[in-house]
């Protein structure tokens, strides 16, 4: 569908054009036309800079129009006495005002667009990785307004509530399962009501998908014959199993953050927001933040906070904008040069991703996506999206998967599938060559660890990203073990009609040595980076942000995205990441936490088999 809009590829900046011209011209006719000498004029020129710099000082400064700063500056700005400056890097999501005219973003089948172009995405590598046969790997990043809620595959996982428990035993004291599951109840409206789990009067629709797809049926049977249970909400009761997904869809429309939190706000006297805007450092004042320094249209600019600096890039972008403005381990900034403000030697460790693999397999029937990716059928499918929000192109397709636990004795699922009726082939940037159907599957709580570093003083600069993958014997082990539970449901009686032969690993691959020379070659990132400012307790060397999300050792500055899970949690990053925000905001104005004490998980009523 690339080719369906090529006429509309940017929009010029009239309205820009419109304003210089006439700044130029007024400064022309006061000059010459009034009679105001040279020396008025620069008097009058620089009295209007400084009430101009004086005017760019708010209540916050968010940086990042992302997942969680969509949702900070909706949530400050409902207070009219603060006045919030959200700044983007990357441009708006809409043209001309239209979704239809960014059908890229918007129209949830054509996800890998974005995925693949740098216009609207971070478009990061990786370090060489050393256990992976040194392969380089790709990391798409939103850069745009919805950051990676704009990119993503929009599907809705929270994790476990054991996550959350975790993380609160980890340090992050108040983050517990009580104390997040009314704020992932007060972000959604889920389509099938509320409930004790789901949200029924939140901004973020959720939706299950719509296409009936014969294959997803086919899934979902053959797991319950592999001896796996249904279960009909995996972000309710009971996470374990398999069943339909939910999924950030509304009317046939992406709805990220920017939809959901963004523009509903964005008529708010007291909210600006920039794009195309790169924030290059924190302003202190001793180690008290003040404000923010952004380059926007080749200019070098300062906005100036009166409360507090908020740091929503995300796992890459926050602690490198940390660590540009003298936060991090004094020793590497000494080394670039970067006067050390405060000495945080957690800044941009501990990074933690998901890595996933596609196990594919031939399908006998004509029944794939394979004939939807067909020209023809693409501008069909296009045309009826652009027309309705109908179709095939109202989805993202991935609305089957599930969670279960690698082995006895693990206590809640540590492996994710989400099914898909296509092949997907090097993150979609290669078009699908035949009839065939896959499932992504991978560990969720891997114990390989990483961490990201700058590259140079450059703002401009990607920082270098070193993940360290499967560089442990327990990751190796666990997706061995995602191949062959994968096969395990793959050779069920409900695919029997469906079933050709293997696409990969392929029936060649069948040891543990050929499973692990498989794994290396063709895993990769689930696009889920995170815990690079990690929130703990101060005592915590480790730690960046404390629980109330607070950077610990300086003054008015607080890091709220992705990067501060103490850990990963067992799934998709979209929905905790959004949940965070909305905990955020809540102690950023003072409130006190939400809370919803004993309410019910599922526990296996034997940890001593797998399933």
């Amino acid at each position: 569908m690339s080719y369906l809009m090529k006429g509309v590829k940017c929009c010029s900046p009239v309205s820009q054009m419109h304003k210089v011209t006439g700044t130029l011209f007024k400064a022309h006719i006061l000059k010459n036309v009034l009679g105001i000498n040279e020396q008025q004029f620069k008097i009058s020129r620089t009295s209007s800079q400084l009430s101009s710099e004086r005017a760019k000082s708010y209540t916050y400064v968010i940086v990042g129009a992302g997942s969680a700063g969509c949702v900070l500056a909706n949530r400050l700005t409902e207070d009219p006495l603060s006045t919030v400056l959200l700044l983007e890097a990357g441009p708006k999501d809409i043209l001309l005002g239209s979704k239809r005219l960014m059908w890229k973003i918007h129209m949830p089948a054509a996800l890998t667009y974005n995925l693949c172009d740098e216009k609207y995405n971070w478009y990061y590598h990786t370090t060489s990785q050393k256990h992976m046969d040194n392969r380089i790997m790709y990391w798409p990043r939103g850069r745009v307004w919805g950051g990676s809620s704009s990119l993503n595959a929009m599907v809705y996982i929270r994790g476990h509530a054991e996550d959350y428990n975790r993380w609160s035993r980890e340090g992050a004291i108040g983050w517990d399962y009580e104390h997040c599951l009314p704020y992932f109840k007060k972000a959604q409206t889920h389509e099938l009501g509320p409930d004790q789990y789901r949200g029924g009067n939140g901004p973020l629709y959720v939706s299950r998908g719509k296409t009936n797809h014969p294959l997803h049926h086919a899934f979902l049977e053959a797991t319950q014959q592999a001896g796996y249970p249904f279960t009909d909400d995996m972000n309710g009761y009971q996470q374990e199993g398999f069943g339909w997904m939910d999924m950030t869809v509304h009317r046939g429309q992406r709805w990220s953050t920017a939809s959901a939190y963004l523009r509903p706000a964005i008529s708010r006297p007291n909210l600006s927001v920039t794009e195309k805007t790169l924030v290059t450092k924190i302003l202190f004042q001793g180690t008290k933040s003040i404000g923010v320094e952004y380059v926007k249209n080749g200019k070098r600019e300062k906005a100036f906070a009166s409360k507090e600096v908020i740091l929503s890039g995300g796992a890459i972008n926050s602690p490198q904008l940390l660590m540009l403005s003298g936060i991090g381990n004094a020793d590497d900034l000494k080394k670039l040069g970067i006067p050390v403000v405060c000495h945080l030697p957690g800044v941009g460790q501990n990074l933690q991703d998901h890595l996933e693999v596609y196990v594919q397999q031939t399908c006998t029937k004509p029944i794939t996506l394979y004939n939807a990716q067909k020209p023809v059928n693409m501008v069909r499918i296009g045309l009826e999206w652009l027309w309705k929000f109908t179709g095939e192109g109202a989805t993202a397709h991935l609305e089957s998967g599930g969670f279960i636990r690698s082995e006895p004795g693990v206590p809640h699922p540590d492996i994710q599938f989400h099914f898909l009726p296509s092949q997907v082939i090097d993150h979609g940037r290669v078009a699908s060559t035949m009839e065939a159907y896959q499932v992504h599957v991978g560990p969720m709580r891997s114990t390989s660890v990483g961490w990201v570093k700058l590259k140079s003083t450059d703002p401009n600069d990607h920082p270098i990203i070193e993940p360290n993958y499967l560089s442990t014997e327990r990751d190796i082990w666990e997706f061995r073990q995602c191949v062959k539970l994968t096969r395990e449901i793959f050779a069920q009686k409900a695919f029997e009609k469906f079933r050709g032969p293997e696409i990969q690993p392929g029936k060649h691959i069948q040891s543990d040595k050929e499973i692990d020379a498989f794994i290396r070659q063709k895993a990769d990132s689930a696009y889920h980076p995170s815990c690079t400012c990690k929130m703990g307790q101060l005592s915590d060397s480790s730690a960046v942000v404390d629980p109330q999300t607070k950077v610990i050792g300086v003054e008015n500055l607080r890091v709220v995205d992705a990067s501060i899970m103490p850990t990963v949690v067992s799934g998709n990053l979209n929905a905790p990441t959004i949940m965070i925000a909305e905990k955020a905001a809540d102690i950023i104005k003072g409130l006190p936490s939400l809370q919803e004490k004993n309410v019910p998980v599922y526990k296996p009523t034997t940890l001593e088999t797998q399933r």
